[in-house]
């Protein structure tokens, strides 16, 4: 198939932003996995250090898993979310081949990527100090709860407890409702996206100087970052923040009303956009109220005005709503489900779902894996999908004799050692 369908071709040359560049990525679960995939997609050559046979910790959370039927299945939805345009290397870092082994890819990478809790890699000399003192160009990229510094470095961190910790619990959720998480791994995802960011400004600063760094990103100090104009607000106005729950709290209109037949949502952000409303609503007096003719005043008067609007959209269903403010160019529309959102005409014109050729295992046949895309579309350096989410060691082998030259006899002996482990060995 072309590309402008969904299907991924997979045998085209790659032009990635970033060809040629290696990682080593020791990472697992959500946050790391998340940066380390960005990379792969910008067409960086991925290698993934996992556990020999059990693997990356994210491959048992499931139901549901791509290999469901095999006796003990690893590939988890949750992988496979973050794992593409990756090679599986299983070895055994708790020895001291192991870790040799990873000393000697260091030196071939240009970026390494790791969270494991702070002492464990310079336990292991795998942390930056030891790299950088053999090789300076090094990119070190360690993402962790809280941190190298501060008094709760030692700490584990997870999405969660970061959300209760860092203050979105206590701003998320129903006015009288209980604190509420946020859902997805939100904070794991945006600590994996800042990381990223931080690793193409660090290639920059190399490209000038031929010095790589040491990257030190918390999901902690991500929490903080993502509070945002929130924080913002208290610092200059040392008001405590409130939940609004489905309302903003510097936006009015900008919430879920309820229509006939069910709940929309409103996202009036202008008074230009107010007066549309008022407009089509047939209730042009309220754009003309001084309570309400301004977002100063619509937020001094919030309980006012949004009483009367709840009375005038619950007289007609949503579809009357949502297509006759989206002509009059008001930002207002059905609260979707997932499946609704992947079958949207827009999500299929951008492509937001693809698929790939994939070989669960336990299967004896290939098949097609979907997937939700990047949202990068770049013009020069497009995005491929070179590589589905790999089974723990796949390509052992391969990276092994690719980057250290090893012969089938070293490996085998590797395997032996309990050092390496392969796809056909059970767990």
């Amino acid at each position: 198939m072309e590309e402008s369908t969904s299907t991924v071709k997979t045998t085209r040359p790659h032009t990635g932003a970033l060809s040629g560049m290696t990682v080593l990525d020791m990472t697992r679960v959500l946050a790391g996995p998340t940066c380390t995939q960005i990379l792969g997609d910008l067409g960086a050559d991925i290698l993934k250090i996992e556990r020999p046979i059990h693997g990356d910790d994210s491959r048992a959370m499931g139901p549901p898993y791509a290999d469901a039927h095999a006796d003990n299945p690893q590939e988890s939805a949750y992988f496979i979310s973050v794992n593409r345009n990756k090679r599986s290397l299983a070895l055994n870092l708790t020895q001291p081949q192991g870790q040799a082994i990873a000393r000697q890819l260091m030196a071939k990478s240009d970026i390494v990527v790791e969270n494991f809790r702070k002492g464990v890699t310079e336990r292991w000399q795998l942390d930056y100090s030891t790299a950088c003192r053999h090789h300076p160009h090094i990119i070190y990229c360690s993402l962790s709860g809280f941190g190298r510094t501060g008094p709760y470095a030692d700490r584990g961190g997870y999405d969660f407890l970061i959300q209760a910790m860092g203050g979105l619990m206590s701003i998320t959720g129903d006015v009288h409702g209980t604190p509420m998480k946020a859902s997805g791994g939100l904070i794991d995802v945006l600590t994996g996206l800042y990381a990223s960011t931080a690793i193409l400004a660090a290639l920059h600063h190399r490209q000038r100087t031929g010095q790589g760094q040491h990257i030190d990103m918390a999901l902690f100090d991500t929490q903080i970052a993502y509070l945002g104009y929130i924080a913002q607000s208290y610092l200059m106005s040392k008001e405590m923040p409130q939940r609004y729950g489905n309302s903003h709290p510097t936006i009015v209109p900008y919430q879920l009303f309820h229509a006939q037949d069910e709940p929309i949502i409103l996202a009036i952000g202008s008074d230009l956009q107010f007066q549309r409303f008022c407009h089509y609503a047939q209730c042009d007096a309220l754009a003309q109220d001084k309570r309400f003719a301004t977002n100063a005043t619509r937020v001094q008067h919030r309980q006012e005005l949004i009483g009367q609007l709840q009375h005038i959209i619950k007289q007609h269903n949503a579809q009357y709503w949502c297509e006759g403010l989206t002509q009059c160019h008001v930002p207002c529309s059905h609260i979707r489900a997932i499946p609704d959102v992947l079958k949207d005409p827009q999500a299929q014109a951008r492509h937001m779902v693809r698929h790939m050729p994939y070989q669960p295992s336990g299967h004896a046949k290939q098949e097609t894996l979907p997937f939700i895309a990047s949202p990068m579309t770049m013009e020069k350096t497009p995005i491929q999908y070179r590589h589905p989410p790999p089974r723990c060691g796949e390509q052992s082998n391969a990276i092994l004799k690719e980057y250290l030259g090893m012969t089938d006899k070293d490996i085998t002996r590797l395997i032996e050692d309990g050092i390496v482990s392969s796809p056909s060995q059970k767990r």
